[in-house]
């Protein structure tokens, strides 16, 4: 998790983020509010304003990497879960599965046991490269070739099982590339997203601005209740492994200019020229 916080923060929100990335367990909100110095309502409004997440969020976040950093240390798991601020080992069990997305024992193994099957088409705007788990569709990559959208997969799951050439996966990529030719008319396969709590957040929001309409960096961070997180909804939009299906070529600069897009600002232009026309 980036810690770092953004450029004049209010010190009151510094104050108890450092607080925070230093405490074994997790404060009570009316705790940081005096901490603070003002309301726990107040100190809510803020914190959300100027991170982007929850005090509540943001601590859980931090839990979530130091379990994280635990479990890859030589430490045992026991270590680890304490170490993470678990009090006991129950609470730990029951909440590492949606902390990690697997079990303790998986992520201790590296993320081995993990399958992941995914296929290469082609497009009007390239190579489309689909993988999924046993949940959905964890990554829809765009390039101009396949061996970097491929081993860019393999660079985002390390550990995972990678399984190609299935013929009964084809049917899935055709569906994506069907998207990906008419990005209006949906996906109607399963999703796994997976992200931070604020990129999730963000994701969400991109989901729903309706085909063939844009939004400011801005108005999605509005939208989440963090006016002040501009910069971070750009990179939460800059780290979308799902190009369409997660629209996040719909966000724009507050000026209309298309600004960046991970798979191409060409492929932008075109995907909002093809919304635009069917919208019309």
């Amino acid at each position: 998790m980036d810690t770092s916080l953004p450029p004049a923060i209010d010190a009151r929100v510094e104050r108890v983020c450092r607080h925070l990335q230093q405490a074994a367990e997790e404060p009570s909100l009316q705790a940081l509010a005096r901490l603070a110095g003002c309301s726990p309502t107040r100190l809510h409004r803020l914190f959300k304003q100027a991170i982007g997440l929850t005090p509540k969020q943001y601590a859980a976040a931090l839990r979530a990497q130091r379990l994280r950093d635990g479990l890859d240390s030589p430490a045992s798991i026991t270590d680890a879960f304490h170490e993470a601020g678990f009090g006991s080992s129950g609470r730990f069990y029951e909440n590492a599965p949606r902390l990690l997305g697997m079990t303790p024992g998986r992520w201790r193994a590296g993320g081995r046991g993990e399958t992941l099957h995914f296929a290469i088409g082609q497009s009007s705007l390239g190579s489309v490269l689909v993988a999924s788990s046993r949940t959905g569709v964890v990554a829809i990559l765009l390039g101009d070739e396949p061996e970097p959208l491929l081993h860019s997969l393999q660079q985002r799951f390390r550990h995972a099982e990678l399984i190609g050439a299935d013929p009964a996966y084809e049917q899935r990529v055709a569906q994506v590339i069907a998207l990906v030719e008419d990005p209006a008319r949906g996906l109607a396969v399963p999703l796994d997203i997976r992200g931070t709590a604020f990129q999730q957040r963000v994701w969400q929001a991109l989901q729903q601005i309706p085909h063939g309409q844009t939004a400011s960096y801005a108005d999605i961070a509005a939208r989440i209740g963090a006016p002040r997180a501009t910069r971070a909804v750009a990179r939460a939009c800059a780290s979308n492994p799902l190009a369409v299906a997660v629209p996040c070529h719909r966000v724009v600069r507050r000026d209309g200019d298309v600004s960046g897009y991970a798979w191409g600002v060409a492929r932008k232009r075109e995907l909002l020229r093809r919304e635009t026309t069917a919208k019309a």
